[in-house]
């Protein structure tokens, strides 16, 4: 009787102690994971859009007479300015055509005014003044023609600008309109891009905002160049296979860095008033939609779907889905599940940022 009574105790024992390890196992399975709460703040968000770099002005030099190249005056790269001389075309024909225009206008001069001393005497009517009269205006338009055409073989810049290639050589034959040259006007940088419809749309409704018009360009090399560019213009009609439109934004060029045909990238700040923020590594996605877990009051997760605005760095700007006061679990996202209960340490959002923005350092 006593050999059963030490056993029953010894069972009731090592079942009480199976309870307690029990428990022990129960407490410890339930996981403490870092969370923490949506951040608000006025914050803004930079695009991109490929770009191409256009001088303000990029005219051809044409020869606007049939001749000989006389002279260049002028090399490929060089900056020339306004008036000055850059090719000479060989004169002599024109300066012919002007010496007997000019000697053609004398005659006609003397004739009129014979005429005009006869008709003063009442010898000849007055429509034979009128008519050596109209001689000797025809006589002058002449002179005025040749002159022009003498002129066409000096060919000055019309402003001030870079040089293109040379397409002649000294002692080339030119045709009416052969190209000579071109000529860029870089003091400014017309710089187009296309921006997308929905893009488009946003812009003409806050175009009232004066950040919203003023833009920057990184150039091929990466770095961003030191002058801010404005948004004048944008195209009429939509590309309808793209879905864009094009943009132009004019950006100064004091030192003549950049040049006609560059490529580069327009960073356009989008700013975003009283954002809602969560860092990226608390959402994960399921086919095409982003979720979070959200911690309710019973320390229950549960999985919540949001609609993300835009993207920062290591942070979303949520549009949906997400209030002020939601507890957002940031870590063990793949080793829980919805309704699974967790213990939390709630880190407050300033010290995320600020964790985040280290980390982006």
């Amino acid at each position: 009787m006593k050999y059963k009574a030490t056993i029953f105790i010894g069972l009731l024992a090592a079942l009480i102690s199976g309870c307690n390890h029990s428990d022990t196992e129960h407490r410890e399975e339930v996981p403490k994971l870092e969370a923490t709460m949506p951040l608000r703040e006025d914050t803004a968000v930079i695009k991109e859009y490929v770009a191409q770099i256009h001088a303000f002005r990029h005219i051809e030099i044409r020869a606007l007479e049939r001749g000989y190249v006389q002279n260049i005056f002028v090399d490929e790269g060089q900056l020339v300015h306004q008036g000055q001389q850059m090719f000479k075309i060989m004169p002599n024909i024109y300066q012919a055509e002007l010496l007997k225009a000019q000697a053609e206008a004398n005659s006609m001069n003397i004739e009129y005014l014979n005429t005009k001393g006869l008709a003063d005497q009442k010898i000849v009517s007055p429509n034979e003044l009128a008519l050596a009269k109209a001689k000797l205006d025809k006589a002058n338009a002449e002179v005025k023609l040749a002159e022009t055409h003498l002129g066409f073989t000096n060919i000055n810049a019309p402003f001030e600008g870079i040089m293109d290639h040379l397409d002649v050589r000294t002692g080339s034959l030119l045709e009416d309109g052969a190209l000579l040259t071109t000529l860029s006007d870089i003091s400014k940088l017309w710089v187009y891009f296309n921006v997308p419809e929905a893009e488009y749309l946003d812009y003409k409704l806050h175009k009232d905002e004066e950040a919203r018009t003023k833009v920057q360009l990184k150039l091929a090399n990466g770095q961003v160049y030191n002058q801010n560019g404005i948004i004048e213009t944008i195209e009429a009609d939509f590309d309808n296979t793209a879905g864009n439109i094009e943009f132009r934004a004019t950006f100064a060029n004091p030192d003549k860095l950049l040049r006609h045909g560059e490529t580069g990238t327009i960073l356009m700040t989008k700013p975003y008033k009283n954002a809602l923020l969560i860092p990226q590594k608390a959402t994960f996605d399921i086919l095409d939609k982003t979720y979070v877990y959200i911690v309710n009051p019973e320390g229950k997760l549960e999985q919540r779907l949001v609609k993300i605005e835009a993207e920062l760095p290591h942070l979303f700007i949520i549009k949906e889905g997400l209030k002020d006061d939601d507890k957002v679990l940031l870590e063990g996202l793949r080793k829980v599940h919805a309704s699974e209960k967790v213990e939390i340490n709630l880190i407050s959002p300033e010290k995320i940022r600020s964790e985040l923005e280290l980390y982006t350092e």
